[in-house]
């Protein structure tokens, strides 16, 4: 492989033109600029095909410390080519070359030919004077494209287009939108600005800005090798952690809906599938297997239905708060919830289980995160029913969660459903100046979900003798979210034909990110336009045409709100349409699993 040489070993000294400066540092170079911003840049780069660029006041006498969330790679040692003319430094590494205008510090990116792939066109840092995020500096850093270079990314969000020319949009986790602050363009490169908080993205003619409510610094990753697709990736993965590969069950079909009440009701379905010859992989436990919305995620089985309980006063006060008390049950065939685990084994399926980011004030969790300060004071869902999300910044919280989670773990679970990971929030004014552990909520909040993700992850790998592999399904997610073991799905999308269409873009270009892993509810989760009837021929229709495509999905899973029923007899018996094409498509799903 070829190599470049050191044009200069040693430090350099300030260039004749007033104050700017150039400094070597390792795996890159600082240029101080003599302009009024004073903005010091520095490029270091991580490996041939990843450099990353730092702006900062020239105030400062160093690179601002700051957390990445994120990036997990530290720069490695390699050779590069610097060269230092009178207007301009520029380095070269085996894959790019990055060159720095003294006069101004603006950064622009080729190839090794010297064609220009992206270039700075200005930045801004304006400080901020009180409050919360007090010293710390509002942010923009804008870019020059060409006129007609289509860049794809963003996130997973409702769009109808794939080219994210011309769009606006703020970078605020919420459900069914996953925005992350990351483009890659047709030329072969892609661009990470590596901010957690409350942030922006807008493409004019003019210029495609990237901006942040809140940072230490401008800060930003530029991916490049050899002008394809699959250099970028390989880059982000360098940077932010291999995917993790997952059992080969998950690869393939999921039953699941909105909700199993009783482990009878699972299990029942588990038989109906097997009887059917219908080839299914992983089942759901959703929710409210821990009862009422005051025990919201217990992480126990605590609902009567599940643990031979009915009728007793002890164990009803958990009952769901949807459910009528005197109502008469029969004994359930389904006695405990480890029966069920076991049964769902022995019948060659796997479980999957739902488990939040926020907890109910009975639970014991609750009670240990309060202590540490560790419950944040935010309107979640359900409503009304004091349930507050947890801090996943602060690693003892991160701790408790598992402790708790470990009970589940024991009894068997599969996989973990890591639901409402942005998290749902009612937000009101004041709450973005929440103090987490790692600061106010507008700086951090965009990466909830992998933080949650991954103290997860982390935990269950070091537990003893772990013979199962960490997989997460989990609502939100963002850049590195595919190295712990997650993947996310599109969120309560309702449906219907168009909703269904824009989840193809959307798709695409979250997996662009550098996420391999996604899905969506097939059929819709919301099936209130079809009121909720899988009789309905239109519903049918629908319900057949995301099966279909579903079977080409990363990961194929059926789902759906209640009352809506989705189990494939639900659309109808062996022989009509609406079953058999269903089933051909799962049937295929399996024939490709070796492709897969």
């Amino acid at each position: 492989m070829k190599r470049y040489l050191f044009l200069s070993l040693m430090m350099f000294a300030a260039v004749a033109a007033g104050a700017q400066t150039v400094v070597r540092n390792k795996n890159g170079v600082k240029v101080s600029t003599d302009k009024a911003s004073g903005l010091c840049t520095e490029v270091v780069f991580y490996s041939p095909s990843a450099a990353r660029v730092v702006k900062y006041p020239g105030s400062e006498s160093k690179m601002p410390e700051k957390t990445s969330y994120s990036i997990i790679a530290e720069p490695t040692d390699l050779t590069l080519a610097v060269e230092d003319k009178q207007n301009e430094v520029s380095l070269k590494s085996e894959c790019m070359s990055v060159t720095i205008d003294k006069s101004t510090g603006a950064v622009r990116f080729s190839d090794l030919s010297g064609k220009q792939l992206i270039a700075e066109k200005d930045a801004d840092m304006q400080l901020i004077a009180e409050g919360v995020d007090k010293g710390q500096y509002k942010i923009r850093q804008s870019f020059m494209l060409d006129k007609d270079e289509a860049i794809f990314g963003l996130g997973q969000r409702q769009c109808a287009e794939l080219n994210q020319r011309g769009q606006k949009i703020r970078i605020w986790c919420g459900n069914t939108n996953i925005t992350i602050p990351y483009f890659s363009s047709e030329k072969g490169y892609g661009l990470y600005w590596d901010n957690a908080g409350d942030s922006g993205f807008e493409d004019t003619p003019e210029r495609t800005t990237f901006t942040s409510e809140v940072a230490r610094c401008v800060d930003y990753y530029f991916m490049y090798r050899d002008g394809g697709q699959d250099g970028v990736i390989a880059a982000i993965r360098t940077l932010t952690g291999q995917a993790t590969m997952f059992p080969l069950w998950a690869m393939g079909h999921w039953q699941c809906r909105e909700r199993y009440k009783s482990s009878d009701e699972l299990c029942e379905v588990l038989d109906k599938y097997r009887e059917l010859q219908i080839p299914l992989d992983g089942i759901v436990q959703d929710w409210q297997y821990w009862g009422c919305d005051s025990n919201w995620n217990a992480m126990q089985f605590m609902n009567p239905h599940y643990i031979n309980k009915m009728g007793d006063e002890k164990w009803m006060r958990y009952l769901p708060n949807d459910e009528d008390r005197n109502a008469r049950y029969p004994e359930p065939r389904i006695k405990s919830p480890k029966e069920m685990v076991d049964y769902v084994h022995s019948h060659n399926a796997h479980l999957m289980i739902s488990i939040w980011a926020s907890f109910g004030p009975w639970t014991q969790q609750a009670k240990e995160l309060a202590k540490i300060g560790a419950l944040m004071p935010f309107d979640t869902w359900p409503r009304n029913r004091g349930v507050l999300p947890y801090d996943p910044f602060n690693p003892k919280a991160r701790d408790i969660y598992w402790k708790y989670l470990r009970n589940l773990y024991d009894m068997g679970m599969d996989a973990w459903w890591t639901d409402s990971t942005e998290p749902d929030h009612f937000e009101k004014p004041g709450d973005s100046d929440y103090m987490t552990h790692d600061g106010s909520w507008r700086s951090v909040k965009n990466a909830f979900a992998l933080m949650t993700n991954r103290g997860i992850y982390e935990h269950q790998r070091k537990m003893k003798n772990n013979t199962k592999r960490s997989l997460q399904m989990t609502r939100c997610g963002t850049f590195g979210i595919q190295h712990y073991g997650a993947f996310s799905w599109s969120g309560d999308v309702v449906s219907d034909w168009d909703v269904m269409k824009n989840q193809i873009p959307s798709g695409l270009n979250y997996v662009i990110c550098g996420i391999p892993f996604w899905n969506t509810d097939i059929g819709g989760f919301f099936g209130w336009n079809y009121n909720n009837d899988p009789h309905s021929p239109a519903m049918q229709e629908l319900q057949v045409r995301w099966m279909q495509w579903g079977c080409f999905m990363p990961l194929i899973r059926n789902h759906c709100s209640g009352p809506m029923v989705n189990e494939l007899y639900r659309f109808g018996n062996p022989g009509d349409w609406a079953f058999d094409v269903q089933k051909k498509f799962i049937e295929l799903r399996y024939q490709l699993l070796p492709y897969i």
